[in-house]
């Protein structure tokens, strides 16, 4: 039997929010709602690392919901300028939409060991933000929530030594450093207010309280001091996590079907899932 893979459309807060379910052919272990990157004004639900990704767990009896959340603007990189586009949205859309994904899911779907929420690159900082709103609800709170190369700061924490060395030899380092991070966040957020909001990135804020986290850093990545230092927060507040560094990975490579290494990135994610 094959995966059955369904577009739907269900109610959030700011309307019909789309989804994709992908519902594996026998037993479901598990649930999870993922959230695909595309540094928050991009991305969308055929992309590898939302289609593939969720098609690779529901052949491991994970039944996926893939959130196709509204985008914020257009951002052009190298000017920080955004393009106004109808049906473009900032913080705090996104942001209620997953948390609404996951709240219809876990109290819809069937799932034997209940239902985690996921995320990775700017889906992560939705997903971690979810995991906030939903912690301070008193509702359901997810049995566990993956990130994979997130951003969770407002602000870039400084590179190691070791990680600036290996950014400095990228192509495209001055694309995506500190600079580049806080125009994509403020893109996001519009109001430079919002970026002390929590939900908005929870790094540096109150995390007690939250699910076991599993955390996937990208090796040459800048991403990863946003990953690490969230990591030790997660670890400071009392959180059981498991943080991984994928060798020799750049930023996003979930969305690159034929490197080894999204195998056993994907392979670890479902594992720990599973676990």
């Amino acid at each position: 039997m094959d995966i059955t893979i369904e577009d739907q459309r269900i109610d959030g807060p700011h309307g019909e929010i789309p989804v994709r379910v992908y519902t594996p052919p026998g037993e479901v272990r598990t649930g999870l709602v993922w959230a695909h990157g595309g540094a928050f004004f991009g991305g969308d639900l055929d992309m590898p690392e939302s289609d593939r990704v969720a098609r690779r767990f529901a052949s491991r009896g994970i039944t996926v919901v893939a959130v196709d959340y509204r985008l914020a603007p257009i951002l052009d990189w190298t000017t920080g300028v955004a393009s106004p586009a109808a049906g473009r949205v900032h913080y705090p859309v996104a942001s209620e939409e997953v948390t609404a994904a996951f709240t219809w899911a876990s109290s819809t779907l069937p799932a034997a060991r209940g239902w985690a929420i996921g995320g990775a690159s700017a889906g992560g900082a939705l997903t971690a933000g979810a995991a906030l709103r939903l912690r301070d609800s008193g509702g359901p709170l997810p049995r566990g929530v993956l990130l994979a190369y997130p951003v969770l700061h407002a602000a870039l924490p400084p590179l190691p030594a070791e990680l600036a060395a290996k950014v400095a030899t990228l192509p495209n380092a001055d694309l995506i450093g500190a600079e580049a991070v806080s125009r994509m966040n403020l893109n996001y957020v519009r109001d430079p207010a919002a970026l002390t909001q929590p939900y908005a990135f929870p790094g540096g804020h109150d995390l007690t309280g939250l699910p076991a986290t599993f955390l996937l850093n990208a090796d040459f990545d800048p991403l990863r001091a946003s990953g690490q230092q969230y990591g030790a927060e997660l670890a400071a507040a009392g959180v059981d996590l498991v943080l991984v560094r994928e060798a020799g990975t750049r930023h996003g490579h979930l969305n690159e079907p034929d490197d080894p290494a999204a195998e056993r990135s994907i392979d670890r994610m479902a594992d720990w899932l599973l676990s």
